[in-house]
């Protein structure tokens, strides 16, 4: 395998978490008898640029398509911090109706409804249908294909050019990572503004957050290695932000390399001084990181086994994908873990993927009264916490177990 970027051979891994099924592909009662396949999940370091990133094992097609079932709208806290994003981007650049907005893998039109609702035109590109059918539904124009070069180009010759393109979480998840940044470069206005949020590697790697790695996040980046990236396609970062959302991550803001508007801000270097001084470009950094994973997965087995041991009842909140990643590296099944809660009725009533453990709504938490609780997405534990405040008055207890097993309520 050879470096998605820079194209050198990789010869160095981070972590191995073995087979795994693709993290959202869920299942069926019907399906349940049939054969799953898996997949790789090993994670390699090019010692070149330091992209971390895995090899594309499931096209991308087969995991973005008409079945996705990740709505970025049932999440309120996401929702609060788009409609923060917005607010903050037409103040601090002026976005009104004659600029155009452009969101990359823009799901169900959580974030482009709040431009819309300030009368700014807006277009979404998304390849699953299924969530995009929902952002049209809204009356938010969606393109239902996957973005690079080649749409790009069809764009601009129907002189669609965006002042500002967004992509929450889409960075990490495009295979041919050049093509797709190459796109931007072709569609951006001449003045015109990238922004792009990614999990941070720093907290991946510091946090021990190795359950955010899966089959359709094939990139893992630092701001050392996104810089050259874009600066590979004459693009400049001109301003980053260090934010709380996916337990910690980058909003960076780019433009054209020679665009005088916006001047490459103090941030920038200081972050990049972090990272430097961390060692995210020296092998060194990576080195334990398979250690601390293995330390979790002994940690919350040994913990899962004793609460069996006691006559407890054990759920876990949260069909999320970095779920299925913890729950398949440890190989945990529904012996252990009995069900899981989620809001999305697209996964209820089906089967994690690997683990087989059923995923039910929050009127099976009501009637069943779990003892302990694992919150999955421990990313929004306060808003989890909040929501099953209730179910305090039984007994049950929370618990997360990244970085470490603990519990939070």
């Amino acid at each position: 395998m050879n470096c998605r970027f820079c194209k050198q051979e990789l010869k160095y891994d981070l972590v191995d978490l073995f087979h795994s099924p693709a993290s959202n592909s869920f299942l069926s009662p019907r399906e349940l008898n049939e054969p799953e396949v898996f997949f790789p999940l090993r994670i390699k370091i090019c010692d070149h640029c330091f992209l971390v990133q895995i090899d594309e094992y499931k096209k991308s097609d087969a995991i973005f398509n008409d079945q996705y079932v990740y709505f970025s709208s049932y999440s309120t806290s996401w929702l609060a911090h788009s409609k923060a994003y917005v607010e903050m981007m037409i103040s601090r650049f002026g976005f009104d109706s004659n600029h155009l907005i452009m969101e990359l893998a823009s799901n169900d039109g959580y974030l482009l409804q709040y431009f819309k609702e300030k009368n700014i035109p807006v277009l979404g590109i998304e390849p699953t249908a299924n969530t995009a059918e929902v952002a049209i539904n809204k009356g938010i124009p969606t393109i239902v294909r996957f973005f690079g070069r080649e749409l790009a180009l069809e764009l601009k010759t129907q002189s669609h050019k965006a002042d500002l393109i967004v992509g929450n979480n889409v960075l990490a998840h495009v295979p041919d990572i050049v093509d797709f940044v190459s796109g931007m470069k072709i569609i951006l206005s001449e003045n015109g503004v990238i922004t792009m949020e990614f999990p941070h590697l720093m907290n991946l790697i510091d946090q021990n957050q190795f359950d955010t790695i899966y089959h359709e996040h094939y990139s893992y980046l630092s701001l050392y290695t996104v810089a050259q990236i874009f600066r590979a396609q004459d693009l400049r970062v001109f301003d980053v932000e260090q934010i709380h959302t996916h337990g910690g991550s980058l909003r960076i803001f780019a433009c054209h390399e020679d665009c005088k508007q916006h001047s490459t801000q103090e941030r920038v270097s200081v972050l990049l001084h972090i990272e430097l001084e961390k060692g995210m470009n020296q092998l060194q950094y990576y080195s334990h990181f398979t250690e601390r994973c293995l330390q979790v997965k002994v940690d919350l087995m040994q913990f899962l086994l004793d609460q069996k041991k006691q006559g407890k009842t054990v759920a876990a909140y949260g069909a999320a994908a970095k779920g299925n990643t913890l729950l398949n590296y440890c190989g945990i099944k529904n012996d252990l873990i009995s069900y899981v809660i989620d809001l999305n009725p697209s996964k209820q009533n089906k089967y994690l993927p690997g683990s087989y453990i059923p995923v039910f709504d929050e009127t099976y938490l009501i009637s069943h009264k779990p003892d302990v609780l694992i919150i999955l997405p421990w990313n929004i534990k306060d808003e989890i916490i909040l929501q099953l405040n209730y179910a305090k008055e039984w007994g049950c207890k929370f618990y997360i177990a990244i970085p470490s097993l603990q519990q939070v309520a």
